[in-house]
């Protein structure tokens, strides 16, 4: 250190001193804006490529938002879909067993119908047999009693018997 004082020449520091302002001068006047406006310009870009990654996030944000709401609209549709298909398939079901049924009650009426038509026509039948039946027998009978003197005589004071009585 002691060499350095010992080496110190007033001229070469005031030389120095002059030359190190003038070379300050010259970076202020030349350099220094240049300098400064790449690093604004540096600056503003990491600042606007910051905005437009909030930007871009944001959107993504609200995209997502409505594809959650396009999904939930989608299923909510879809489960109406389906409740309706069930619906139309119940009603059907429904319908059908209805029919089934009004067209089986009416073949139900239609065979009681047959039936009592053909049971009075055999009712008809059997009344018609036993009266040519009774008929027959009753010719039998009256042959038979006609056929004596006798019993003629005796059915007739029967008859009259009968017929006095009442």
């Amino acid at each position: 250190m002691e060499q350095l004082i010992n080496d110190f020449s007033p001229g070469l520091f005031a030389m120095q001193t002059i030359i190190m302002l003038v070379l300050i001068f010259l970076m202020v006047k030349f350099a220094w804006k240049p300098i400064m406006n790449s690093i604004e310009d540096r600056e503003k870009g990491i600042k606007d490529a910051l905005d437009a990654a909030e930007n871009a996030r944001k959107e993504m944000q609200n995209l997502q938002a409505d594809n959650d709401k396009l999904l939930k609209e989608a299923r909510a549709e879809r489960e109406a879909m389906l409740k309706e298909a069930r619906e139309i398939k119940e009603k059907m079901i429904s319908d059908a067993k209805e029919q089934a049924q009004v067209e089986g009650d009416k073949m139900i009426k239609q065979a009681q119908a047959a039936i009592e038509s053909e049971k009075k026509a055999a009712m008809a039948d059997i009344k018609s047999q036993v009266a040519t039946l009774s008929v027959d027998i009753a010719e039998k009978v009256i042959k038979e009693e006609l056929a004596n003197k006798d019993k003629q005589l005796k059915l007739v004071e029967n008859m009259l018997g009968d017929i006095k009585l009442n």
